[in-house]
């Protein structure tokens, strides 16, 4: 791999002993790794370095009871020629009757149902399937003889994605693939350096412009995508930023100094503000950072959790509200209002999960969200029920408690086994069935537009997307293709079309078919990147 102007501190020269997600105490980290090196190294030096060791794939023998998984096993092809490789990764179980107590008595039921167009119960389900909404519409029964809403919310939540349709395939791993805007451009960044830009206005992935991305150490971990869809931001182990334009055959390829104490620094999550002015960032300093566009400089840095800071979100559309989430895993809640880097407090925090948070994704409303965690589960919070000094607590001490590493090692059983949870823990909801590991996996509510945000999606280390419900808890679909782990997905914001970004170095385009089994090995178009 080729890597431009990186520090060799940041190990950007060949696979990091670590991940993402590495602590700034160099030598913590070395005498947490080491003995795991040293110990295999003789077996397989190599596997080690690709995040897929003996350890980390191989079946449980002691695990004989099956009925604890959504499937005992679960076989995935590395690879191809003589360097195919088999690994089995062990499900997290996905619990049949998800307790859904929280959701039944807290807004967002009644929101959803509503907004989502199924308030009416007691409708026949004959009168509710497409023809029949169409029969009703061309005879004028909906208001003005249109579709409402909630009509259409309805009708988009049953044409879930279900058809791999089309495939690009990358020389190496793709780290991050998002439709930007309104759908009409789609972004993918890949471990090669390069950032490909894709015009996608005629329902097909025609590339229209690649950027070669400076200063990268390992690989291009996150990138955001202005709000006027005029510029990208991309991050790496690099004290910089890097600011791009979407369009245009000039290219603007701006560096934006953060300016952090540490020279071995990563900004792991992104976002930018409404106005398209402030970049949000979570780094492995334990801080959070804010880059101000109109200033030219970093206007905010404050201490924001005990160790990594792997997500950062902003709550809604004033960009006053911000979440963050990390290694610690805590999900805090911050006012930029009341914020200073010489005292800062969080107005709350959400505990629950038991290991670190890999991303945090709002609902948009200044009210809920959802974030995806190494203990192998999606919580839904609601930010107007914040966790008490106990939930703080428990979730600090089952933190600690962890004597395993998701980069490389297995899932522990205990987690493959029911879900407990902790005390204190004041989420919503908990959804079970998708496995974090190797990487900072992604997740999202589903769109509003088409979906009424009804549904959860996640990556997942098996080479799957998952859909949970979200009022129900329960696992809606499940699209499988890849040959590596899932990190990044994206759902088209006004179409049945969602793509998945996975380390087997493919990007597939997931579409709603009405009978796709019987288009199974039909109609699928494979091309590489460079094919474009």
């Amino acid at each position: 791999m080729n890597v431009n102007s990186a520090s060799p501190n940041r190990m950007c020269d060949r696979p990091p002993p670590a991940r993402e997600d590495t602590r700034t105490n160099e030598d913590t980290d070395y005498s947490r790794v080491l003995p795991f090196f040293l110990g295999r190294i003789q077996a397989n030096q190599a596997r080690l370095f690709n995040f897929a060791s003996d350890d980390f794939y191989e079946e449980d023998s002691d695990d004989s009871d099956g009925e604890h998984h959504l499937s005992s096993l679960y076989t995935l092809s590395m690879g191809g020629g003589l360097m195919s490789r088999k690994y089995y990764f062990q499900l997290v179980s996905a619990a049949t009757s998800p307790d859904n107590s929280g959701i039944l008595s807290n807004d967002i039921y009644g929101i959803v149902k509503q907004q989502s167009g199924s308030t009416n119960t007691s409708q026949p389900e004959s009168r509710m399937c497409l023809p029949s909404l169409l029969q009703q519409r061309e005879c004028g029964m909906p208001c003005g003889g249109t579709f409402s809403r909630g009509d259409r919310c309805r009708i988009g939540s049953r044409l879930l994605p279900n058809y791999k349709m089309h495939t690009l395939n990358y020389p190496s791993k793709a780290f991050c693939g998002t439709f930007a805007g309104n759908g009409e451009v789609f972004m993918t960044a890949c471990q090669d350096c390069m950032i490909r830009i894709y015009d996608t206005k005629q329902a097909t992935f025609r590339e229209v412009k690649s950027i070669s991305a400076r200063d990268v150490g390992w690989s291009i971990l996150d990138m955001a995508v202005s709000p006027n869809g005029a510029h990208f931001v991309y991050s790496s182990w690099s004290e910089y930023l890097h600011l791009c334009n979407v369009f245009g055959d000039d290219e603007v390829h701006e560096a934006l100094p953060l300016c952090p104490d540490d020279r071995r620094f990563c900004i792991f999550a992104l976002q930018f503000s409404c106005d398209g002015n402030d970049i949000l960032g979570g780094a492995n300093d334990s801080c959070l950072y804010v880059y101000d566009r109109e200033m030219h400089h970093r206007s905010l840095r404050i201490r924001a959790h005990d160790g990594d800071v792997n997500t950062v979100a902003f709550a809604d559309k004033t960009s006053q509200i911000l979440f963050s989430g990390g290694d610690d895993g805590l999900c805090k809640v911050w006012d930029r209002r009341t914020l200073s880097e010489g005292n800062p407090k969080p107005v709350g925090i959400l505990a629950g999960h038991s290991n670190g948070i890999t991303f945090v994704d709002s609902k948009g409303d200044a009210r809920y969200l959802i974030t995806n965690s190494k203990d192998q589960s999606i919580k839904l919070w609601d930010m107007r029920a914040f966790s008490s000094k106990e939930g703080i607590e428990s979730t600090r001490i089952a933190v600690a408690y962890q004597n395993w590493d998701y980069r490389w090692q297995r899932v522990p059983k205990k987690l493959l086994d029911r879900y407990v949870k902790l005390a204190g823990d004041t989420s919503l909801m908990t959804y079970q069935g998708h496995t974090v590991l190797q990487t900072l996996i992604r997740c999202h509510f589903s769109p509003a537009a088409t979906t009424a945000q009804q549904f959860i999606y996640t990556g997942c280390a098996s080479g799957r997307v998952v859909v949970y419900d979200l009022l129900t808890g329960k696992v809606a679909t499940v699209l499988s293709g890849h040959r590596g782990c899932v990190r990044d997905v994206s759902w088209h914001p006004n179409l049945p079309v969602l793509v998945s970004s996975s380390w087997d170095g493919a990007i597939c385009e997931w579409v709603y078919s009405s009978d796709p089994d019987s288009k199974k090995g039909r109609g699928k178009r494979t091309r590489s990147a460079r094919q474009q």
